[in-house]
């Protein structure tokens, strides 16, 4: 049972942005594990989770050592800097990058960890990225958006 349920929280924390160990309840709750906040609070430590800031603010849990965090910054900046704009289409996401940038962009989407995401093809401005669902694409869109929004904030 304590397999299963650590499985399912490296999947509700990939994806979900839980910011506090009694979300974490609620969506373990959710998906039929009955926990209390001093079982999460243990599973918390053994997985060692730990928080990490979101562009948009706020914070939420992520494994430790999943992601690099100067890599991370890489990433997003490398997708900032070619992004011009994206459309759905069912589960694949379409980004119009600028001339030359999409290989780097797409390669950047792969390395975020992002769980929807299956895989990127790039092209020399635009990228297909395949996601699992119609709604991981959705949730994808909004991801990139807040991404996006925050880095447009700060140069203002």
């Amino acid at each position: 049972m304590k397999i299963a349920r650590h499985s399912k929280i490296i999947d509700l924390i990939n994806q979900y942005d839980i910011e506090t160990q009694e979300e974490l309840a609620a969506k373990l709750q959710e998906a039929g594990f009955a926990v209390t906040q001093a079982t999460v609070s243990r599973d918390i430590r053994e997985l060692k989770l730990m928080k990490i800031a979101k562009p948009d603010g706020g914070s939420r849990y992520t494994v430790m050592g999943q992601r690099d965090s100067q890599n991370s910054e890489k990433y997003i900046r490398v997708l900032k800097d070619a992004f011009l704009s994206m459309e759905m289409a069912q589960n694949i996401l379409v980004i119009k990058t600028v001339s030359g940038m999409a290989n780097a962009a797409g390669a950047a989407l792969d390395n975020m960890n992002y769980s929807e995401v299956v895989g990127c093809i790039a092209g020399d401005d635009t990228i297909a990225c395949i996601n699992r669902s119609t709604d991981d694409t959705i949730i994808l869109m909004d991801k990139i958006k807040k991404i996006i929004n925050a880095y447009e904030e700060s140069t203002r």
